[in-house]
C-alpha cells in the first residue's frame, strides 16, 4: 500500500508554499493579500540631544564673548582720545567770529580743554545747541572730557568778557536825585574783564584803566586821527569820553589795562567812521569830533523822536555865537544824573557850564548813538533856539522865542513834566 508523503517539521523545509513576491502565505486557502511587518525603530539612550543643544549654546556664548572682546579692543585702538571728568583748574577760550564747531574744537584742543577734536565732534553731535555758541570768552576746564567741555560751552554761566554799553552813560558813575549809582563805562569795563584764572578770580580794576587812559599816548591806545588833536589837549581823566560808542563789546579776561582800551577803541572806531561822521561833518562845518560832541548833547537832552529838532537848535544856537543853556553839560562834570541843576551849579565857573561858557564843552559828555549821530549829521531844517521837556513821555516842546519858550515851560509845569 502506497503512503503520501507528509510535510516534515524540520528546519529544511517550509510549512508553506511561497509566491513570486517572496510573501508567505496565510495557509488558510483565502485571497488576502500578504501584510509585512516592519522593524520597531532603535531607541535613542536619554539625554543625547539636550547635551548637544547645550554644547551648542555654549559654544554660541564663546562666540559672542570672543567678537565682543575684538570688537571693544578694535573701538579702543581706534576711538577719538578723550579725557575723563570734569576737568580741573582754570582756562579762558576764544571763539571767533565764524567758528565751525571743527574750528571750535581745534581752539578747546590746542588749548588743553579736551583731549582731540575728533572726541569733541562726536560729543558735539549729540547736541545741536553746540550750532548757536556765540563768539566770545569762555571760562573752561583743562583736561574735560569732550561731552562736558561740550556742556560747559552751553552753560551762560561760563560766558565771560561780555561788555555792553548804552547811549547816554559817561567814563564815570554817576548819581540820580534818589542816591541810586549808575555804573560808567569805566566799571562796566571793569566788571566785563572779570575771570577765573589760576584759581583766583581776576579784574582790570577802575583805577588801573583810569591810569591807562590818562598816562598812555592817545595814539599809542588807538585813538583816531581825526580825534587825536582835542583829545591830547583835554583832561586826561575824559580824554577817552564819547570814544566808546553804544553796542555790545568783548573784553578778552587777562589783558592788561592798555590792551583791553586798544582793543575797545580798535572796535568803536570801526563803527563810529562806519556811521558816516568823518565824511558827513565837512558837510555841517565841523571837524569830526566836533560833531562827535554835538552828538553827545542830543544823546543826553532829547529822546530819540526829538533828535533832529535837538540838533538844530544847537546848531542855531552855536551859529548866532549863543550860550547853549544845556543842564546836561553843567551835571557832566558833577557825576549827576539829572533833568534839571541848581542856581547855585549853574554858577560854578568851568569849560562844562554851557551857562557860563559860550560854544562846545571840551569833549563829549556822554556815549552817543547811532540815531543821535545821525541826528547832529543830518538836523531838521527849522528856526528854533529854545526847546524844554513838556510831556512826561520825554517829548520836548520847541520855539523860536524866547516869550514861545516861556508858554512851554508853563506847560511842562502843568503837565508834570519836571
Amino acid at each position: 500500500m502506497r503512503h503520501e508523503p507528509t510535510a516534515s517539521s524540520g528546519s529544511g523545509s517550509s510549512g508553506s508554499a511561497s509566491d513570486d513576491s517572496g510573501n508567505s502565505g496565510s495557509g488558510s486557502g483565502d485571497d488576502a493579500p500578504p501584510t509585512r511587518r516592519r522593524a520597531a525603530p532603535a531607541r535613542r539612550s536619554p539625554g543625547r540631544g539636550q547635551r548637544r543643544g547645550v554644547l551648542l549654546l555654549a559654544v554660541a556664548v564663546l562666540l559672542v564673548a570672543v567678537l565682543g572682546g575684538a570688537y571693544y579692543l578694535f573701538r579702543s585702538l581706534t576711538a577719538a582720545p578723550d579725557f575723563d571728568g570734569p576737568g580741573e583748574g582754570d582756562v579762558v577760550v576764544q571763539v571767533a567770529d565764524g567758528d565751525s564747531t571743527a574750528a571750535i574744537g581745534r581752539t578747546l584742543e590746542s588749548s588743553g580743554v579736551v583731549a582731540s577734536v575728533a572726541a569733541f565732534l562726536d560729543a558735539a553731535r549729540e547736541d545741536e545747541r553746540i550750532l548757536g555758541v556765540q563768539p566770545g570768552s569762555y571760562q573752561m576746564r583743562a583736561r574735560m572730557s569732550a561731552a562736558a567741555a561740550v556742556e560747559r560751552l552751553l552753560d551762560p554761566e561760563a560766558r565771560v568778557g561780555q561788555l555792553e554799553i548804552r547811549g547816554g552813560v559817561q567814563l564815570d558813575d554817576t548819581s540820580a536825585p534818589d542816591g541810586t549809582v549808575a555804573p560808567g563805562v569805566l566799571s562796566l569795563i571793569s566788571r566785563a574783564s572779570c575771570a577765573r584764572l589760576d584759581g583766583a578770580e581776576s579784574c582790570v580794576s577802575v583805577d588801573d584803566l583810569r591810569a591807562a587812559m590818562a598816562e598812555t599816548d592817545p595814539a599809542e591806545l588807538g585813538v583816531p586821527s581825526w580825534a587825536l588833536e582835542a583829545v591830547s589837549a583835554a583832561d586826561p581823566v575824559r580824554r577817552l569820553e564819547g570814544l566808546l560808542v553804544p553796542g555790545v563789546y568783548e573784553v578778552e579776561p587777562g589783558r592788561s589795562a592798555v590792551e583791553v582800551l586798544q582793543a575797545l577803541l580798535a572796535t568803536s572806531t570801526a563803527q563810529l567812521e562806519a556811521s558816516g561822521i568823518v565824511s558827513g561833518a565837512a558837510a555841517m562845518g565841523y571837524t569830526p569830533y566836533e560833531v562827535l560832541v554835538i552828538s553827545s548833547l542830543v544823546e543826553k537832552e532829547g529822546i530819540t523822536p526829538d533828535m533832529p529838532e535837538v540838533a538844530r537848535v544847537i546848531y542855531n544856537r552855536l551859529g548866532a555865537g549863543q550860550r547853549l543853556e544845556l543842564d546836561s553839560t553843567v551835571n557832566y562834570p558833577l557825576d549827576l544824573q539829572a533833568l534839571r541843576t541848581t542856581a547855585e551849579d549853574r554858577a560854578r565857573p568851568g569849560p562844562y557850564n554851557s551857562y557860563a561858557t559860550a560854544g562846545l564843552p571840551p569833549t563829549p559828555i556822554a556815549a552817543a548813538g547811532r540815531d543821535a549821530i545821525a541826528a547832529a549829521l543830518a538836523p531838521e531844517p527849522g528856526p528854533w533856539f529854545f526847546f524844554v521837556r513838556c510831556q512826561t513821555d520825554g517829548t520836548s516842546c520847541f520855539a523860536e522865542t524866547f516869550p514861545e519858550h516861556t508858554a512851554n515851560v508853563a506847560l511842562a509845569r502843568e503837565n508834570g513834566a519836571f
